[in-house]
C-alpha cells in the first residue's frame, strides 16, 4: 500500500513557520508590481521609429506645425511622442537649449517608466535573506527537538531540516521572479532611452540643417 507524501501549497506554507508570512507579503508585492509595470509598459507604446520618420519628413518639408499636430494626437499612449513634441515645440531655440529641454522631458518620461523597479530589486534581495533566516530559525528548533528527544533517529533529523528549508525555497522563487522581471523591464527602458537619444540627436541636426537652408534662401 502506497502512502501519499505530497503536500499542498497551503500545508507547505504553514510548515514553513512564521517567516512564511513576510514571504507571502513579498510574493504579493512582486506579482502586483510585475503586473502593474507590464500593463503600464504595454499601454505606453515605446516604439519610436515610426514617430521619428513622420516628424523628420514634416521637418524636411518645413512643416513644423504638421509635426506638432501629428505628435499631439499620440501623446496619451506614446512616451516618445511627448519627448519629440517638446523638441518640435522648442525648435526655434538655440541648439544647446533645445537639447537641455528635450533631455529634461526624456528624464521625466524615463523616470515614470522606472517606477517600482527599485522595489523589485529590494524584494529580490530581501526574499532569499528572509527565507534563509526562516531556515536558520527552523534548524535551531529542529536541533532543540533533537537535544530533547530520548530516542534520536534519522527521521526526526530529516523532518526538521525538511521543514526548515521550505522558507529558503519560497524566498529563492520570489527572488528569481522579482529579478527576472526587473531585468526585462530595465532592458526595455534602457532600449527606449537609447532610441530617444538617437532620434532626438538626428532630429536636432535635421532642424538645424533646415533652418540653415531657409536662412540661405532668404
Amino acid at each position: 500500500m502506497e502512502t501519499n507524501t505530497g503536500f499542498s501549497l497551503l500545508e507547505l506554507f504553514f510548515m514553513g513557520g512564521i517567516f512564511m508570512w513576510p514571504l507571502l507579503i513579498f510574493s504579493i508585492a512582486t506579482v502586483a508590481i510585475t503586473l502593474e509595470r507590464t500593463i503600464y509598459l504595454l499601454y505606453h507604446n515605446l516604439k519610436l521609429n515610426d514617430l521619428k520618420a513622420k516628424v523628420e519628413a514634416a521637418i524636411s518639408r518645413g512643416s513644423i506645425h504638421e509635426a506638432k499636430e501629428f505628435l499631439e494626437k499620440r501623446t496619451r499612449r506614446r512616451m516618445g511622442a511627448r519627448i519629440l513634441l517638446t523638441l518640435v515645440n522648442r525648435s526655434g531655440m538655440p541648439e544647446h537649449r533645445l537639447e537641455k529641454a528635450v533631455e529634461a522631458e526624456a528624464m521625466n518620461c524615463i523616470s515614470s517608466l522606472e517606477n517600482g523597479l527599485n522595489f523589485l530589486t529590494a524584494l529580490g534581495s530581501l526574499s532569499p535573506l528572509t527565507g534563509f533566516l526562516g531556515t536558520v530559525s527552523g534548524m535551531i528548533g529542529a536541533f532543540r527537538s533533537i537535544s530533547e528527544a530520548i530516542d534520536v533517529n534519522a527521521q526526526i533529523v530529516a523532518s526538521g531540516i525538511y521543514e526548515a528549508l521550505i522558507t529558503t525555497v519560497f524566498g529563492l522563487v520570489i527572488a528569481i521572479v522579482a529579478m527576472s522581471a526587473h531585468s526585462i523591464f530595465s532592458h526595455n527602458v534602457d532600449k527606449f532611452a537609447s532610441d530617444v537619444e538617437i532620434a532626438c540627436s538626428d532630429l536636432i541636426i535635421k532642424i538645424s540643417e533646415t533652418s540653415s537652408t531657409n536662412s540661405n534662401e532668404n
